[in-house]
C-alpha cells in the first residue's frame, strides 16, 4: 500500500513543479515564409535552449522571468528577442539569409586564399580546445527519427505491401519506420572516461523496447584529428582542422559576419580528392580566439561510407562560463537507398545545463550506461512538460497510431497469429534453413536441423547423417537467461556405426552448468579446423579427405561465470572413451591425377596403422581470463560488460588422473596466452594479435587426441581468425610436449588509391596475416623427436570493391593472392 500511495504523492509534487514553467512557442521560417527547420533556440549566457523541429515549431519552457532569448541557424542572421515572461507567450521568428562581408583583402593572381591563414590558426590552438575542459556534465536529449520514402510491393518473394501496412506506413509503403526520443544525464572525464544515466526514453510503435539513442554514441569532436565513426566509415574521417588537413582539403574564405560581439569567419572545406575520407561544406571559425563556433559538413558515397548515400552533420556551440564553448546542438541527417528501397531520416541531440567544473568519483565511470526500469514507461504528459523540440502532425499521428498496433503486438491472439504464419511446415525449409517452431508469448523455441546440412560424405563413415534439434527457453526474464537443450543422432552407412548425443545449458544462481554425453564421430583436431561440409566437398569432388576421425563416447560437466568485471573463469571435467577409426569406403565422384586417398592416420598417411589404441581418459580443466577492464553497462536484464581496450589475458591448466574411472590418460598442461583484436591505428587501420604458449609436464600416458592441436589450412576457403594459419597442415604439428605460437594480423581498411582514373572507385583493402607456429617434429605416433620445426604463414590480400549499381545494389569483388 505504501508504494501506490508514494507514486501518487511524488506525482502530485511534479506536477506542482512543472506547473511552474511558462512556454515560448511559435514558429521559425524565412524571409519567404518557408520553414527553418532545426533552429537553435537558447537562452543568452545560459545553456538553456531547444531547437525547432522539421516544421519550424518550436517550444521553450522556462520560469516566470525576464530572459533575452536569441534564435540562430546556420546561414541566417540572429535574432533576439527580450521577453518578460509571466504567463505563457507566442512568438513567431522570421530569420534573414546572413550576408558575409568580404574583407578588403587584394589578392593577386595565384596568392593563397585568405582562408589558409585562418584554418592555420585553428589548426594551432586545435590542441587547446580539445584539452581545455578537463570534465563535465550536461543533460542530453536526443530524437531520432527513419523514414521509408519508397519501397517496391515485393522484394525477394516478401509482401512489402503487407508488411508496410501492418506497420502503419501509408499504401504508397512511405511513413516513419522507427521515431524515438531520449534524456540522458552525462558526465565525461578527460581523457575518455564517460558516464550516460537514461532519465526517460520513448519509442514510437514499443511499449518495451528503449531507445537506441546514446548520448555517447552523438558525440563528435572536430578538434579529434580524426573522426572514428565505426560501421559508418571503414576508415577514419579527417576533421577540417586536423593536424595534417592541409594535406587533404582546399579552403576557400566566404565571408565574415558579426554575432553577438565576435567576428565569425566563413570558411568552406574541399576535399582535395572526392574520394579521400573527408567532409564537404562550410566551417565557421571566431576571430582571435580562432575556435569552432559552428560547422555544416556533409560526406557522400564517394568517400565510400556504408549505409548511406549521403551523411550531414551541423553542430553549433555556444559559450559556457565565460570563454568556453560547448556543443548546443549537433545534428546528423542522411540518405540512402538499395534494391528500391529508399531511406532518409535525422538523429538530433540538445546539449543544456552544463557544470564545466563538476565534482566527479573515477569509480562512478566504471559504469558506462545506466538504464533502469521504468525509463519507458514515462506518459504524454511527462514529454508534453519535457519534450524541448515539439513534434509535427505527422509525429503525432505516428506515436498514436502505433500505440494501438504496440497493444495489439504484445496481446497473445496476435503472437500466437504470429506463430502461426511463422510455423508452417515447407519442404524448403525443412532441406534448406531448418524447421523453427517459435512460441513468442511463452518466450520457447523448438529449432530442427536442415535435412542439407545433417548429410556428410568421408572415407571413415561414407555417407553419414546427422540430425539434431534444440529446445530454448526463457527461464528468467529479470537477467535475459534461457535453459537450452539439445540433441544429435549420427549414422554412418559405410561404417554401421550409430552415435547419440545430447546436452543441457541453464543458469546455475550467477553461473552457468552445461552437462553433456553421449557417442559421436569426431575430429582427432579438437578445434576442428576444417568443416564437415568443406571435407565432403573436397572428398568427392577433389579426392582429397582432410578430416581425420575418432569415436569418442564420453560425459563432461561445465560451469562458468564472471569473477568480477573482467575476470572470468571456466572449469569443467571430462570422461571420454577414445576409439581409433579406420577409412572404410574409397568412392569418390572424380579422380583428379595425382590426387589420393590418405588413410585416417595423419601421421602415417600411406599405411592406416591406429594411430592410437583404445582409451580412456578422465580430466579437469580450469582457464580464467582477464582484459584489464571492469566497465560495464547497466541494463533492466542486468550487466553487459564493454570490451576493454587492453589485450586480454588466459591461464589454463588441464590434468589428467589416471585410473579415475578407467583412465588410461596420465599428464598435466599449463598453458598461457595474450591477445586482442581490432587495435585502432587510425588512418592505418587496426591490428590484432595472438600469442600463446604451453607445456605438458609430469606425462606418464598421454595419447594423440590429448595433444595441443592448432587450427590450420589447407583448402582453397580460407576463414580468417586471430589464432588461425594460412597454410598450415591440420594435424602433422599437433604436440604433447610444448608450443609456441603468434599471430599478427594487419588490416589497412578501406584505404583509397587515386593513381589511376580506372582504379578511382575502387576501395582497397590489404590484410597482412603473418603466423608463426614452433612445436617439436612428431617422428611417429609413439615417440616425441628433439629440436624444433617452425611454420610461418604469409598472407597478403588486396580486395577491390567496385561500385558498379546492378538494380541498385553495391557488387563486391575480391581478389586474393596468397604466399
Amino acid at each position: 500500500m505504501k508504494q501506490p500511495f508514494f507514486i501518487i504523492l511524488l506525482l502530485l509534487l511534479t506536477s506542482t513543479i512543472f506547473a511552474q514553467d511558462v512556454t515560448i512557442s511559435g514558429k521559425i521560417t524565412d524571409g519567404t515564409g518557408n520553414a527553418v527547420p532545426f533552429a537553435t533556440v537558447y537562452v543568452k549566457n545560459t545553456t538553456k535552449g531547444t531547437s525547432a523541429n522539421s516544421e519550424g515549431g518550436y517550444t521553450l519552457n522556462l520560469k516566470p522571468g525576464q530572459y533575452d532569448v536569441q534564435y540562430r541557424a546556420m546561414g541566417y542572421k540572429q535574432e533576439s528577442r527580450k521577453v518578460d515572461l509571466k504567463t505563457n507567450q507566442s512568438i513567431d521568428i522570421v530569420l534573414k539569409t546572413e550576408d558575409y562581408q568580404l574583407k578588403e583583402v587584394s589578392i593577386r593572381a595565384g596568392a593563397e586564399d585568405p582562408a589558409y591563414a585562418i584554418i592555420r590558426k585553428a589548426i594551432k590552438k586545435r590542441k587547446t580546445y580539445l584539452n581545455e575542459v578537463n570534465a563535465y556534465t550536461c543533460e542530453v536529449y536526443i530524437k531520432g527519427l527513419q523514414k521509408l520514402l519508397a519501397a517496391p510491393k515485393k522484394f525477394l518473394g516478401v509482401d512489402v505491401q503487407k508488411m508496410a501496412r501492418e506497420n502503419g506506413l501509408d499504401s504508397n509503403r512511405r511513413g516513419i519506420v522507427y521515431l524515438s526520443e531520449s534524456q540522458s544525464k552525462y558526465s565525461f572525464m578527460r581523457p575518455d572516461k564517460v558516464h550516460e544515466e537514461l532519465i526517460s526514453s520513448k519509442v514510437s510503435g514499443s511499449n518495451r523496447a528503449f531507445s537506441f539513442n546514446r548520448a555517447s554514441d552523438m558525440q563528435v569532436n572536430f578538434y579529434e584529428n580524426l573522426q572514428v565513426w565505426e560501421g559508418l566509415s571503414n576508415r577514419p574521417l579527417i576533421s577540417p582542422i586536423a593536424d595534417n588537413a592541409l594535406s587533404y582539403y582546399k579552403y576557400k574564405y566566404a565571408g565574415t559576419t558579426i554575432e553577438n560581439g565576435e567576428t565569425i569567419n566563413k570558411i568552406q572545406v574541399i576535399p582535395r580528392s572526392e574520394y579521400d575520407p573527408c567532409f564537404s561544406g562550410y566551417i565557421f571559425i571566431l576571430e582571435d580566439s580562432w575556435r569552432i563556433q559552428g560547422l555544416g559538413l556533409y560526406i557522400t558515397k564517394k568517400a565510400n561510407i556504408n549505409f548511406v548515400d549521403t551523411l550531414k552533420v551541423s553542430e553549433q556551440f555556444f559559450p559556457v562560463n565565460g570563454n568556453v564553448w560547448m556543443p548546443a546542438s549537433l545534428k546528423f541527417e542522411f540518405t540512402g537507398g538499395l534494391f528500391g528501397f529508399k531511406i532518409g531520416g535525422y538523429f538530433i541531440s540538445l546539449y543544456k545545463d552544463y557544470d564545466i567544473d563538476p565534482k566527479l568519483d573515477k569509480k562512478q565511470f566504471a559504469e558506462v550506461l545506466r538504464i533502469t526500469k521504468g525509463v519507458n514507461k514515462k506518459d504524454s504528459t511527462y514529454w508534453e512538460q519535457e519534450r524541448p523540440i515539439p513534434l509535427t502532425d505527422e509525429e503525432k499521428t505516428d506515436y498514436k497510431k502505433k500505440a494501438v498496433l504496440a497493444a495489439k503486438r504484445e496481446s497473445k491472439p496476435y503472437l500466437d497469429s504470429l506463430d502461426k504464419e511463422h510455423n508452417k511446415l515447407s519442404l524448403g525449409k525443412l532441406l534448406i534453413g531448418g524447421y523453427n517452431h517459435r512460441n513468442r508469448y511463452d518466450h520457447e523455441n523448438y529449432n530442427f536441423n536442415s535435412l542439407l546440412s545433417s548429410v556428410s560424405y568421408n572415407t571413415v563413415e561414407g555417407l553419414a547423417l546427422g540430425y539434431g534439434g534444440s529446445f530454448t527457453k526463457q527461464i528468467d526474464s529479470v537477467n535475459n537467461r534461457y535453459l537450452n537443450i539439445y540433441g544429435k543422432v549420427h549414422y554412418g552407412f559405410s561404417n554401421k556405426l550409430f552415435n547419440a548425443t545430447g546436452g543441457i545449458t541453464m543458469p546455475v544462481g550467477s553461473a552457468m552448468l552445461s552437462l553433456a554425453g553421449g557417442s559421436d564421430v569426431v575430429d582427432m583436431n579438437n578445434r576442428e579446423p576444417v568443416s564437415s561440409l568443406m571435407n565432403t566437398a573436397y572428398t568427392l569432388l577433389n579426392r582429397q579427405n582432410f578430416e581425420k576421425l575418432y569415436q569418442k563416447q564420453y560425459a563432461s560437466a561445465t560451469i562458468s561465470k564472471r569473477i568480477y568485471g573482467g575476470w572470468q573463469a571456466i572449469a569443467g571435467a571430462e570422461w571420454a572413451n577414445r576409439k581409433y577409426l579406420s577409412n572404410t569406403t574409397d568412392y569418390s565422384f572424380f579422380h583428379p591425377k595425382g590426387h589420393e586417398f590418405t588413410s585416417n592416420n595423419p601421421l602415417s598417411p600411406d599405411v592406416d596403422v591406429p594411430l592410437f589404441p583404445e582409451n580412456q581418459s578422465f580430466k579437469v580443466n580450469v582457464r580464467t581470463t582477464y582484459d584489464f577492464s571492469n566497465r560495464y553497462e547497466t541494463y533492466p536484464t542486468g550487466r553487459r560488460y564493454v570490451p576493454s581496450k587492453y589485450p586480454t589475458i588466459g591461464l589454463s591448466f588441464t590434468k589428467s588422473v589416471k585410473n579415475v574411472f578407467g583412465s588410461d590418460a596420465d599428464y598435466n598442461l599449463v598453458s598461457a596466452d595474450i591477445s586482442k583484436s581490432d587495435i585502432p591505428m587510425g588512418f592505418y587501420g587496426k591490428t590484432s594479435f595472438y600469442v600463446g604458449a604451453g607445456k605438458f609436464f609430469d606425462t606418464k600416458s598421454i595419447y594423440y587426441t590429448d595433444y595441443r592441436h592448432f587450427s590450420g589450412n589447407q583448402v582453397l576457403f580460407y576463414q580468417g581468425g586471430i589464432n588461425k594459419f594460412l597454410l598450415l597442415d591440420y594435424y602433422r604439428f599437433s604436440t604433447g610436449d610444448k608450443y609456441l605460437e603468434g599471430h599478427l594480423e594487419h588490416n589497412f581498411s578501406g584505404l583509397v588509391t587515386n593513381m589511376i582514373p580506372l582504379i578511382r572507385k575502387l576501395k582497397l583493402q590489404e590484410i597482412i596475416n603473418v603466423n608463426y607456429l614452433s612445436t617439436p617434429t612428431l617422428k611417429n605416433y609413439t615417440e616425441l623427436g628433439v629440436g624444433f620445426q617452425t611454420n610461418i604463414g604469409l598472407r597478403v590480400m588486396y580486395g577491390t570493391s567496385f561500385n558498379n549499381k546492378v538494380g541498385g545494389a553495391n557488387q563486391a569483388i575480391r581478389i586474393g593472392a596468397n604466399f
